[in-house]
């Protein structure tokens, strides 16, 4: 008796604490200024950031075409080669002496004709004399058309035979920079492996994804344009630094991933410093200019079931929560669609700490020093 006695005891003790210590928070809550923005329809230049993968414009693998011994390596890891530049040289004497063979058959053709043709006029002068049939001679015909074909045939050798010398000299496909070179010097290299890749890197694209209703958003401010100028872009690089030199939307992707409902967008970006290369990573950062817009910051929002509150704050600085339609986020800003208009206030943070019908001391804060904040943040 006394034990479930005192359980009671302790569980009642329990709750009033916990009532009496909620009861203190929900008072010092009050009691702290929170600070308060005042809604105004604005005009605005925000800037939104998607995660970029960053691709040479040229980025080519190159191969041996041919077998044989790497004899010299004519180039270095890293060092910039020009359209047509000697990098590689294997081992030719295999294929020069299909050459020598290619040249021999040839000159055998060759000489086989000149005896078709002796034996051509040999029969036509007995023919003419009618020692012979004239059969003779459409055989002495046919065989001269032999000798030419053989002839033909021994010249494509030889051309195929110096073809194949050739190949074993491994140029530069483009003006570009040598990667890693796998194989050393001696090395026994098959047919099609990779020498090194060369890459040209004085131009960057840069790839990202964006939602489909940003997609047409894009679309749709293109095709009102009357004129179609190429979309500016910042890149901000791994170190959250920004990119000297702006960049031009080129092109996008014509199917949305299936998974994500994306779409990829191009933007090429000089690269006259070779600052960025290929495989690298930053952010495209694109700004959009939005005119006569109530914006809400980020900080000021809370979701409840995939719907987005903030706390209005009346005459009397008593607090409510409020449900809006965002028509899109940007940069750290919600658009507002419907549920907001001009003058209300909202509490802009701390709204973790407060609750419903909460009464507040407020502490106003213009709507534009926000947008200066955050401008500055960017810079």
């Amino acid at each position: 008796m006394n034990y479930y006695l005192g359980t009671s005891v302790l569980l009642l003790s329990f709750l009033l604490t916990n009532c009496t210590s909620k009861s203190e928070t929900k008072k010092q809550a009050a009691n702290l200024p929170f600070p308060v923005i005042q809604l105004s329809r604005q005009s605005a230049t925000l800037d939104r950031d998607y995660a970029g993968n960053l691709e040479a414009v040229q980025n080519v693998e190159v191969r041996a075409r041919v077998a044989g011994y790497l004899d010299k390596i004519l180039v270095d890891e890293g060092k910039a080669v020009h359209k047509g530049q000697l990098l590689f040289r294997l081992n030719p004497a295999e294929y020069q002496v299909g050459v020598d063979r290619a040249r021999a058959s040839l000159e055998s053709a060759t000489a086989q004709s000149r005896s078709a043709f002796i034996e051509m006029d040999r029969v036509k002068l007995l023919v003419d004399k009618n020692i012979i049939s004239g059969s003779e001679l459409k055989l002495a015909k046919a065989k001269i058309e032999v000798a030419k074909g053989a002839i033909d045939q021994a010249k494509a050798a030889l051309s195929n035979a110096r073809r194949m010398v050739s190949l074993t000299d491994i140029r530069a496909p483009f003006d570009g920079v040598i990667n890693r070179i796998p194989y050393k010097q001696g090395s026994l290299i098959e047919e099609g492996s990779l020498l090194t890749t060369v890459t040209d890197i004085r131009q960057i694209y840069a790839y990202f994804n964006v939602s489909e209703k940003e997609y047409l958003a894009y679309v749709k401010k293109r095709l009102n344009s009357e004129k179609t100028i190429a979309r500016e872009v910042e890149l901000l690089l791994a170190d959250d630094t920004v990119y000297p030199y702006k960049g031009k939307i080129e092109t996008t992707e014509t199917i949305f991933e299936g998974n994500s409902g994306t779409i990829a967008f191009r933007a090429r970006f000089p690269n006259p410093n070779q600052l960025l290369r290929h495989g690298a990573t930053g952010k495209v950062r694109l700004s959009t200019d939005v005119t006569n817009a109530i914006l809400v910051p980020q900080k000021s929002v809370f979701d409840v079931q995939d719907k987005s509150f903030v706390y209005i704050v009346d005459a009397k600085n008593k607090v409510t929560t409020r449900n809006f339609v965002p028509q899109s986020r940007v940069d750290q800003f919600y658009i507002v669609q419907s549920g907001l208009k001009s003058g209300d206030r909202i509490v802009y943070e701390g709204v973790q700490s407060i609750k419903d019908g909460m009464t507040i001391i407020p502490k106003t804060m213009p709507a534009d020093s926000l947008l200066a904040m955050y401008a500055t943040a960017r810079q």
